[in-house]
C-alpha cells in the first residue's frame, strides 16, 4: 500500500508506534503515578485528587475486588457514573485487579441496562445512587453479585460533598427512592481495601481491558472487545499526534466534558494525557452550559475535546467569548461531522483551530486525524501512526484515489471482535481489516473525506444523498441553530430529504430554508420537508440521533 499520507504528517509525529512497549494499561497508569506523584490528576466541582491519591485509592479498590468481592481476574465490572472523581478510581482499580471494565451509560432505560448487564455477564457494578431505581428493576435478571453505590458528592470533601448530595436529593429531587438490601457503599469498599495487599496479576496485551458497547443507535447494542494492546496502541497513537503541539513546560490542563464512559473521552482525555501528568477537569453536567462556561473561566486549559453540537452550543452561550483561551493549544473534534460554520466561528472566538478526527468504538477509537493547526478542510484527516486506511467496494475490492466506497481500517487499535457475536464479527472483519460502515473517499495526499454512514444515506430516485452535505448547507443559514437531515418515504421518488431544525431565528420559515438550500444543492438533494423542533434527540455525547427522527417519520417506536 502506498502510504502517501506520511508525507503530510506534522513534524515530530512518527510513522509508527510500538503497541508492545507497554504490556498493559496498568503499566502506563502506574508509571504515570510514580512520575507525577502530588500533581493534580482529576478535578471535579472544585475538589482535586493527585496522582498519588489516585494510585492509593485505585490500589485499595483493586485489592478489595481481589480479596472481598468474590470476583476473579477476567470477571466483568460495570461502571455506571457520569464524570465524577469516583470514575477514574474505579476504572483503574478494576484494571489493576486484572478485571474487565464494562462502561455503562447512566441514562440507560431499564431495558437497555438489563441487556448490557446480561450480555456482558457483569458480576459487580459501581453505580451513582441517582440511577439505583433503574438497577432495582432489573437486578434479579442479571448475574450481579456486588452492587457498590456512591453519591455524586461522596469524594468532594467536607462540607462541599455533603452540600452537593443534599441539594441533589432534597432540593433538586434527582435521586428517586430505591430499596436494595445487600448493597455496599463505594467509600466503604475503598476503606476496606486500604489495609489489604494488592496481588500482582499477570496482564498481557491480549487480555481484555474493556467491553465497550456500541450499535445501540442501529439495533441491539453489542460489545467491542478492546484488549490492553488495542488500548495501549491508541493511547500511544493519540499521544504521538497531540503532544508535539503542546508547549514544553506548560501545565497540562484538559477539559473533559464528554463522558469518560464513552470511548472518545476515555482514550483522548483520560488515558492519553496520563504520561504527561495532566489534570483532567471533569464536567459532570456539560448540558448546563452556563455553569460549564463558568467552570472554563477558572482554568488556563490546553486541550478540549467535543462534538459539533457541544462546540456549537458553547459558541451560543453568553460569556463564552470572554473565556481565557491564551493557553488553548488543541481542540479535538470527533463523534460526528464538524460543520464548517462551527469550525470557522470556533477559530474566530478561541483563536484555536478545531482539529477534526474520526474513529469508532471498534478502533479504540481514533483512526484518522487532521494535523493539529491545519485549517479546517472538511476532511477527517490522515491515517494516524501505524494505521492503514483503504476505500473498498461491497466486494472488498480496493478502489482508486477519490472513489467513494466503504472506509476500512487496519491497525493495532482495531478490536478483536464483538463479545459473544461471531456472526456480527464476521460481518465487519475481513482478515485483520475492519469494515466501518462509513462511506468516504481518500484523496491523492491521503486525506480522508467522509460522506456518511451507509445506513443514513438517502436514496432519491436512485441518486445517493448524504445527510452530512445537506446539513452543512442548511447550517450555513443564519436562522438555524441545529439541523438533521433524514430520509422520508415518498411515493414518487422512493425517498426525499426531510430536515429537522432547531431555530436560532424564531422568524425562520420552512420555505425560506428550502429556498436557501436550493441555491447550494442540486435538485434531488434539496429538502422537501422541514420540521421545526425545540430540541433534537442526541446520544450521550451529543451526536444527533437520525434514526429516532426517521422512526418518527415512519410512525415507528424506536427500538
Amino acid at each position: 500500500m502506498d502510504r502517501n499520507w506520511l508525507n503530510h504528517y506534522p513534524t515530530g509525529v512518527p510513522a509508527d508506534i510500538d503497541p508492545d512497549s507497554y504490556a498493559s494499561l496498568r503499566d502506563i497508569f502506574e508509571q504515570a503515578c510514580g512520575a507525577h506523584g502530588h500533581a493534580a490528576a482529576f478535578t471535579n466541582m472544585g475538589a482535586n485528587i493527585s496522582y498519588a491519591q489516585l494510585d492509593e485509592l485505585s490500589r485499595a479498590f483493586a485489592a478489595w475486588l481481589q480479596k472481598k468481592s468474590g470476583l476473579q481476574p477476567g470477571d466483568r465490572v460495570a461502571l455506571m457514573m457520569p464524570n465524577i472523581l469516583q470514575y477514574p478510581i474505579a476504572l483503574f482499580g478494576v484494571l489493576r485487579a486484572g478485571m474487565v471494565v464494562v462502561n455503562t451509560n447512566p441514562l440507560y432505560t431499564p431495558r437497555e441496562l438489563e441487556h448490557q448487564l446480561k450480555d456482558s455477564g457483569a458480576k459487580a457494578i459501581v453505580i451513582v445512587e441517582n440511577f439505583m431505581h433503574v438497577l432495582q428493576q432489573v437486578l434479579p435478571h442479571t448475574d450481579l453479585k456486588k452492587v457498590l453505590v456512591t453519591g455524586v458528592g461522596d469524594l468532594l470533601g467536607v462540607p462541599r460533598g455533603f452540600i452537593v448530595n443534599f441539594v441533589l436529593k432534597y432540593v433538586r429531587k434527582q435521586i428517586p427512592e430505591w430499596k436494595m438490601p445487600g448493597t455496599l457503599s463505594f467509600k466503604s469498599a475503598l476503606g476496606g481495601g486500604l489495609g489489604l495487599k494488592l496481588e500482582s496479576v499477570p496482564l498481557g496485551g491480549e487480555d481484555i481491558a474493556f467491553l465497550q458497547y456500541t450499535g445501540g443507535t442501529t439495533g441491539v447494542a453489542k460489545a467491542a472487545i478492546l484488549t490492553h494492546r488495542n488500548m495501549v496502541a491508541n493511547v500511544l497513537q493519540a499521544s504521538a499526534w497531540i503532544n508535539p503541539s503542546l508547549k514544553q513546560g506548560e501545565n497540562r490542563i484538559v477539559i473533559t466534558a464528554l463522558p469518560l464512559y464513552h470511548i472518545f473521552a476515555l482514550t483522548s482525555n483520560c488515558l492519553a494525557f496520563l504520561s504527561l501528568g495532566a489534570r483532567n477537569v471533569l464536567i459532570t453536567n456539560p448540558r448546563d452550559f452556563k455553569a460549564f462556561v463558568a467552570e472554563l473561566k477558572k482554568y488556563k486549559f490546553n486541550f478540549i475535546s467535543g462534538v459539533n453540537t457541544l462546540f456549537n452550543a458553547l459558541l451560543h452561550t453568553p460569556g463564552f467569548d470572554t473565556v481565557d483561551f491564551s493557553a488553548l493549544r488543541v481542540t479535538f473534534a470527533g463523534g460526528m461531522a464538524l460543520q464548517g460554520v462551527v469550525a470557522t466561528r470556533w477559530k474566530e472566538v478561541t483563536g484555536c483551530i478545531a482539529t477534526q478526527g474520526w474513529g469508532l468504538t471498534e478502533t479504540s477509537p481514533i483512526a484518522t486525524a487532521n494535523p493539529v493547526g491545519l485549517d479546517f478542510n472538511g476532511s477527517i484527516g490522515l491515517p494516524i501512526s501505524s494505521t492503514d486506511i483503504s476505500i473498498r467496494d461491497d466486494a472488498g475490492t480496493e478502489l482508486p484515489v477519490n472513489s467513494v466506497g466503504e472506509i476500512c481500517v487496519f491497525g493495532p487499535q482495531v478490536m478483536r471482535g464483538y463479545w459473544n457475536r461471531p456472526d456480527e464479527t464476521e460481518n465487519v472483519m475481513f482478515g485483520d481489516w475492519l469494515r466501518t460502515g462509513d462511506i468516504g473517499r481518500m484523496d491523492a495526499a491521503g486525506f480522508v473525506y467522509i460522506e456518511d454512514r451507509k445506513k443514513d444515506m438517502i436514496l432519491v430516485s436512485g441518486f445517493n444523498v448524504y445527510p452530512n452535505e445537506v446539513e452543512s448547507v442548511a447550517a450555513e443559514h443564519p436562522g438555524v441553530l441545529e439541523v438533521a437531515a433524514v430520509a422520508q418515504q415518498d411515493e414518487n421518488s422512493g425517498e426525499v430529504v426531510a430536515l429537522f431544525v432547531v431555530k436560532k431565528d424564531p422568524n425562520l420559515t420552512a420555505e425560506a430554508l428550502i429556498a436557501f438550500c436550493r441555491t447550494e444543492l442540486t435538485g434531488y438533494k434539496v429538502p422537501r420537508h422541514v420540521y421545526f423542533r425545540t430540541e433534537l434527540p442526541k446520544t450521550n455525547v451529543g451526536k444527533i440521533l437520525r434514526r429516532a427522527l426517521r422512526d418518527e417519520l415512519r410512525g415507528a417506536v424506536p427500538a
